[in-house]
Parts: structure tokens; C-alpha cells; sequence
């Protein structure tokens, strides 16, 4: 059986692109059965439409600073879909005990470096400041501290000379479409009870792909 999957966005949604087309797979274990956005400009619903993937706004300006009431309709939104996992998917919102208690275990989270390096924002600018030589994405397990959560796989991806933060970031955005799709196809393997990747985490599992442009 395959498990429920919602996708939560914000922007132009090329993860949840990813995400949609790796579940169209027959042997799949999760299929996405809803996309919410906080934004109604959100790119990343048009591509919901096309895949004939039920969607909704849940704007979260009427609801002001009440922030436990926006999710709380974003949890009544999830529950109605018999959703089982979510995922973070350039949700740019920072989450509040509420909703992160409430799936605590089944949501996930994709972040553009390799944690625990970097969490927050500008990490390519960053990445370059600190002269690091490999960069990358890791899937979490969302929990109420920041990009703190346990991690489920990371890709990395070498920072050559002359990289701005724009051509790092397309380099490290690639391995995300990659990456994504096989820590959902993790985590919904658990979550049946069938045994995952012998490793309890995937570690650089696109090494092959990591170092070619």
C-alpha cells in the first residue's frame, strides 16, 4: 500500500516536480496526494494542477500573528487528505511546536547544505566564506529546533574554483531533485514496515553524480 504523501511550498516548486515524477513509478511507496502552498503566486501549484494533484491555499496573512491557528488549518487540510507524510518542500515558514508535534516523525525537510553545517539561510554564500570544499543538501526529520532534526540522506557536491553562490546553488539544487525522492521512498519503506537501505541513513548516496557537472 502505498502511503499519502502532502508536499508543502511556498515558491516555484521544482522539488515537489521531483517528488511527482519519482511517485508516478508503479513501485513507488508513496504517491503525493496533496499540495498546499501558504501563496497563492506559489509557481509550484501549477505543476499540482498538471499532474492532476489536489491543491489548496491556506494563506497565512489573514491569520496574523496567530501562527498556531494557520497551521492549525494546514493540519485540519492534511488530516481531511488521510495524509501520512509531509514534506517541506521550500515552505518558507518556520513552524511552531504545534504542527511539528503533530507529525512529528513523518515530516520532512530538504536543506540546501550539508547538515549540520550551514543550517538557515544564504548557506551557498556561506559555503563560499568558509572555503569549504564539498557542499551539498540533506533530508531531515523535522523537529522543533531548526534544520536540527536526524538526518536521512545528504549528496554532496564539490565547490570549484570560481563558484559564486549562484552556480553553487544550481550545482547543489540538481542533487536535491535527486535526493529528495530517495529519502521519501525511505522514510514511506519505514513507515510500511518493509525494511529500508541496509544503512539507517543514506550518506552520499549519488556519489557517482556528485562530482560531474
Amino acid at each position: 500500500m502505498r502511503r499519502r504523501a502532502a508536499v508543502l511550498i511556498s515558491g516555484r516548486g521544482s522539488n515537489l516536480a521531483a517528488l511527482i515524477e519519482a511517485a508516478a513509478a508503479p513501485d513507488y511507496p508513496a504517491e503525493i496526494a496533496l499540495v498546499l502552498s501558504n501563496r497563492a503566486d506559489a509557481g509550484g501549484l501549477a505543476r499540482a494542477a498538471a499532474a492532476n494533484i489536489p491543491s489548496a491555499v491556506i494563506d497565512h496573512r489573514p491569520f496574523g500573528a496567530d501562527r498556531a491557528a494557520h497551521e492549525a488549518a494546514l493540519d485540519t487540510a492534511l488530516r481531511a487528505a488521510c495524509v501520512e507524510i509531509v514534506c517541506l518542500a521550500g515552505y518558507m515558514r518556520l513552524l511552531t511546536p504545534f504542527l511539528v508535534g503533530r507529525w512529528a516523525g513523518r515530516m520532512l525537510n530538504i536543506h540546501p547544505s550539508l547538515l549540520p553545517a550551514f543550517p538557515g539561510l544564504h548557506t551557498h554564500a556561506r559555503a563560499l566564506r568558509a572555503g569549504v570544499k564539498l557542499h551539498g543538501c540533506t533530508v531531515h526529520l523535522v523537529t522543533e529546533a531548526t534544520d536540527a532534526g536526524p538526518i536521512l540522506a545528504q549528496a554532496a557536491v564539490p565547490v570549484l574554483p570560481g563558484d559564486d553562490a549562484e552556480r553553487l546553488a544550481a550545482r547543489v539544487l540538481a542533487q536535491e531533485h535527486l535526493l529528495y525522492p530517495l529519502a521519501l521512498r525511505l522514510l514511506a519503506a519505514r513507515t510500511e514496515g518493509m525494511a529500508p537501505a541496509p544503512d539507517a541513513a543514506l550518506r552520499n548516496p549519488l556519489p557517482g553524480r556528485a562530482v560531474r557537472e
